[in-house]
């Protein structure tokens, strides 16, 4: 099984996945209600979506859909992680500083506070086998303990509910024969440990 690439820098190819993640400052809450959660998933439908959108002055916000797909995700109250396609280079730059200014800026104003929210800026793995891609998806899909019915996770996405346009989780389904083979996946622990091991492996800082 081919290894995603240490992140310390990033490398930024086209037509390549990532796993892309960051955590709060002194592992803080970032996320500290639905609402917060509900912004950042608003931003990311401001930037994904197949309608481009315009701010307060009827201007439009850059969108990013023909560029970088976003293919699952799950937001945890002190960090987040995303999985993406990245079509054209430096597109995954380009989504992240929009979302994470944006965020940023909602988070201080909200709960007065100032500087910077996250304890470093974001980090992303490039993801080079389906292999990894699957086992990156599931990482993502359990990170919490009650994955099944957790509200801010995507895999209900994957498990019959609609996905919204901004989320193209046909890239891992599509690896799958059927939307059931992929569910009992990710509920097939026998291999849980040595997949997490080797993720948790590859993650700088984790």
């Amino acid at each position: 099984m081919l290894m995603p690439c240490r992140n310390v820098t990033k490398i930024d190819i086209s037509n390549s996945y990532y796993h892309i993640y960051a955590r709060g400052h002194s592992k803080s809450d970032i996320f500290r209600d639905d609402e917060d959660y509900r912004v950042y998933f608003n931003l990311l439908k401001r930037y994904l979506g197949s309608k481009p959108e315009k701010d307060g002055s009827g201007r439009l916000y850059v969108n990013l859909s023909d560029e970088i797909n976003l293919i699952c995700y799950c937001l945890m109250p002190n960090h987040f992680h995303l999985l993406c396609y990245q079509i054209e280079e430096g597109s995954m730059t380009k989504l992240m500083r929009c979302v994470l200014s944006s965020y940023s800026k909602f988070f201080n104003n909200k709960y007065e506070l100032s500087g910077s929210i996250f304890e470093t800026t974001y980090k992303a793995s490039m993801i080079d086998s389906d292999q990894y891609l699957i086992h990156i998806s599931r990482y993502i899909h359990l990170n919490p303990d009650k994955w099944e019915i957790y509200k801010y996770s995507s895999v209900k996405y994957f498990s019959g509910k609609p996905a919204p346009s901004w989320i193209k989780t046909g890239r891992i389904k599509d690896l799958f024969d059927s939307q059931n083979e992929y569910i009992n996946f990710l509920r097939d622990y026998s291999d849980k440990k040595q997949s997490y091991k080797l993720i948790k492996s590859s993650l700088a800082n984790k």
